[in-house]
């Protein structure tokens, strides 16, 4: 439900609903600024590709990699705000039929869709302005993956893995930080784009379950319902892979003891989430859920920390 200036079911106490103009807010809510945890899941994998860039070029350049680090900053938050214009504008019959989605601008009639669609091209100029920054084959691999983002939203529709794609869409940042260095992907980047891969379905199979029973009763597909009670289990199983792959990525770049202990910590973060997640507890879910911010970044600081002390 929304309350009287229009907030969003699942957000309170942000900025957004605190701070911006009253005529931005929508607007802000449909690039989910009030719920920032996407962007930085969106923006982590980007800033591993480029600790692990740093750490295979045997030290940080400073100035270099502070750059990149920004810019996949700004361009993180662009593209998932028009991510999920983009998925708000095809869903928006799905996501009135829900109770945590029916307040979402679109369906609450805040926004139109082609204000909607409107503001998702600003936002892909942003996104596109950033991009080009970078070198010409970094450019290249950024534009592939809008193919990916596309079918996203459709997914839900015909698979109970829409997680596999929205992990393609989701880790397509490991593939950007070592072609923006090196101009050219090598092998631990693609590891690394596979370990993120697991990450995003483990940790988009606990959001999921939120939604669960709605989704059963209109017939939407996720791993959540697929998994069930055998959730534990199963996140794992693509947390351990996650791992053993993005260990192996930092193998092949030539990490040392610092980026160990970085993952090994992120591994424990991992399985703490397994021993605390209870999936019939939706608030629960999103808590646990948005903890894999502070994963990531624990990942990242061990990565950028290797690459600094190797120079």
């Amino acid at each position: 439900m929304t309350d009287g200036a229009g907030r969003v079911a699942d957000s309170t106490g942000n900025w957004v609903d605190g701070l911006a103009p009253a005529w931005a807010r929508p607007y802000l809510r449909l690039a989910r600024l009030d719920r920032p945890i996407g962007s930085w899941l969106l923006l982590l994998p980007c800033w591993w590709s480029t600790g692990l860039a740093a750490v295979h070029a045997g030290g940080v350049d400073g100035g270099h990699v502070l750059r990149h680090v920004a810019l996949f900053f700004i361009g993180a938050f662009a593209m998932r705000g028009a991510g999920c214009t983009w998925n708000d504008i095809v869903d928006r019959d799905l996501d009135a039929r829900v109770e945590r989605t029916r307040s979402r601008p679109i369906p609450s009639g805040q926004v139109t869709v082609v204000a909607a669609a409107a503001f998702l091209a600003l936002q892909a100029l942003i996104g596109l302005v950033v991009l080009l920054q970078f070198n010409r084959f970094t450019v290249m691999v950024g534009l592939a993956s809008l193919a990916v983002v596309a079918v996203y939203p459709f997914m839900k529709r015909i698979t109970y893995w829409p997680q596999i794609v929205l992990g393609l869409a989701f880790s397509w940042g490991a593939l950007m930080g070592w072609p923006a260095a090196f101009g050219r992907l090598d092998l631990p980047a693609f590891l690394l784009y596979a370990g993120a891969i697991a990450w995003v379905i483990g940790y988009d199979t606990i959001y999921a379950h939120q939604d669960r029973e709605d989704d059963a009763l209109i017939g939407i597909k996720s791993t959540a319902l697929l998994f069930g009670a055998r959730t534990k289990p199963m996140l794992a199983l693509f947390y351990a892979l996650a791992v053993m792959l993005i260990a192996l990525a930092g193998w092949r770049a030539g990490a040392g003891l610092v980026f160990a202990l970085g993952l090994l910590v992120f591994a424990a973060h991992l399985a703490w989430q397994i021993a605390r997640l209870d999936i019939d507890d939706p608030d629960l879910c999103l808590r646990v859920f948005k903890s894999n911010r502070d994963a990531g970044l624990i990942l990242f600081a061990g990565l950028l920390l290797d690459a600094l002390l190797a120079r």
